[in-house]
């Protein structure tokens, strides 16, 4: 017997295919006998991105860090022009043919004290329970944090964050930082290392070398993170988010010995090949318009699509996009969130002040179960 979870009854977007119509399911990728009904569906071949400039699904970054709110050697520029499409008809990114994808660059180069560094949004700020999923090719050069994250404010956080100083060829060690900052991480200074909301993996593969899926599904109560669809870490309990929020891709460095160390001694590359994201949203409007795509027929599951485990090779090649998309373009935003001292979102210590206005809304969660 499967047990499926309808976690709230809300809207498609307009792309999605006929088939997928009430929806995606994501499953338990280790046991594989449980499984999650999303309703929306957020997919970007970031290989096939020509233009960074005219559209509505990502927003590059541009606003500034200074040394002190992110307690670091140095402050931190997060500029749009560092963030770089590089689609694969362009040829090579850095001398390699196979890295088509978007870039965003640490550069090496120091302006007012400044690292220049880079942030692309995601511009949906209405992503609830579900499963994220990103392909990313890490940086080799020392001295840089990379990282793929869902942000809603400083106490309702969840972080995947690569160290590249910390990454060691010669014993096969490559640490990946996994983070849900909480209520209690608040009361430890934003230490998430001195709750139970911290954990530090070592991955089985060398991330510089090519593309994998890093995933994090959010789910009531329970965060799960994945590589290559093998579980790394489960956290759960009431310090778990609770709300909608949005994604964020970022690199950046601030020659804080502690975390990122750095800056680079030359410029450093996160390149992120797809995002493919699988949703509630938090947004009561969508509920009406699932209710009406749907037809009312239950959700029925001849109208959902399975969302294959991601493998190493689908990271490389893309693997399987449910959507009828064109060319994904970004916007770009300078300044966004000037009400924010301190953006640097991640890391196990963190200091931030602020918060991205967002409506709370109590989904329902229907579960039903299936005979096998």
């Amino acid at each position: 017997m499967y047990l499926f979870r309808l976690l709230s009854a809300l809207a498609t977007i307009a792309l999605v295919t006929a088939d997928c119509e009430c929806g995606y399911r994501a499953r338990n990728s280790t046991r594989h006998d449980e499984e999650w009904m999303f309703t929306e569906a957020l997919e970007t071949d970031f290989s096939g991105v020509h233009d960074l400039s005219e559209n509505t699904n990502w927003i590059r970054q541009g606003f500034n860090v200074s040394a002190e709110d992110g307690r670091g050697g140095f402050g931190k520029s997060f500029k749009p022009s560092n963030v770089e499409a590089r689609p694969a008809s362009a040829g090579s990114i850095d001398g390699n043919a196979n890295d088509a994808g978007v870039s965003l660059r640490v550069s090496s180069t120091i302006e007012d004290n400044l690292v220049l560094s880079a942030e692309l949004d995601s511009s949906r700020l209405d992503l609830h329970w579900g499963s994220y999923r990103a392909s990313m090719k890490l940086p080799q050069i020392p001295g840089t944090c990379a990282a793929f994250f869902w942000y809603f404010n400083d106490t309702q956080e969840i972080d995947m964050e690569f160290l590249s100083a910390h990454f060691d060829r010669t014993n096969n060690i490559y640490p990946l930082s996994l983070v849900v900052q909480s209520r209690q991480s608040k009361k430890a200074g934003y230490d998430a290392t001195k709750t139970g909301t911290y954990r530090r993996v070592n991955l089985t593969f060398d991330p510089t070398v090519d593309f994998h899926e890093y995933r994090i599904d959010y789910l009531p109560g329970k965060v799960a993170f994945y590589a290559d669809s093998q579980l790394l870490a489960v956290m759960q309990g009431d310090e778990m988010p609770t709300v909608g929020g949005h994604m964020i891709l970022q690199h950046w460095s601030n020659g804080n010995p502690l975390w990122s160390g750095g800056p680079p001694k030359s410029d450093s590359l996160m390149i992120v090949r797809y995002v493919k994201a699988y949703f509630n949203s938090s947004d009561p409007d969508h509920l009406k318009d699932q209710m009406a795509a749907c037809h009312n027929e239950g959700m029925a599951l001849k109208d959902t699509c399975l969302i294959p485990d991601g493998t190493a090779g689908d990271a490389v090649s893309g693997g399987k996009f449910f959507l009828k998309t064109t060319d994904a373009t970004i916007k770009e935003t300078e300044n966004s969130d000037n009400n924010r001292s301190d953006r640097e979102r991640g890391g196990a210590t963190s200091s931030r002040a602020g918060g991205i206005t967002q409506c709370g809304f109590a989904l329902a969660m229907v579960l039903f179960l299936l005979e096998a």
